[in-house]
């Protein structure tokens, strides 16, 4: 099995998806109970702000962890190509 960039921090991870999945059910209840619609934005907004926050740990452990190896190893090749990935996951955050 690969060991990826997050693997040490695995169970944090999962424990703060878990938090999202909690919020997005409880999203889901809110407009099932016909909620006043700020209040329901502003779940939204935390929830969309906690993927924000895994997906930019995500990406640290990536360029720490993936990238910083391949170019410790002397892959350059590699580690460009990763920094692409990188820079292109960024792109889609950005746009998101």
């Amino acid at each position: 099995m690969v060991a990826r960039g997050y693997t040490m921090q695995k169970d944090d991870y999962l424990k703060r998806l878990r938090r999202v999945e909690g919020q997005i059910r409880g999203l889901q209840r809110m407009v099932d109970n016909d909620e006043y619609c700020i209040d329901i934005l502003t779940q939204v907004s935390a929830a969309t702000k906690a993927l924000q926050s895994v997906a930019v740990g995500l990406l640290d452990e990536h360029l720490r962890h993936c990238v910083s190896g391949a170019a410790a190893a002397g892959q350059s090749a590699e580690a460009d190509r990763m920094i692409g990935e990188a820079t292109n996951a960024i792109d889609r955050l950005v746009k998101s």
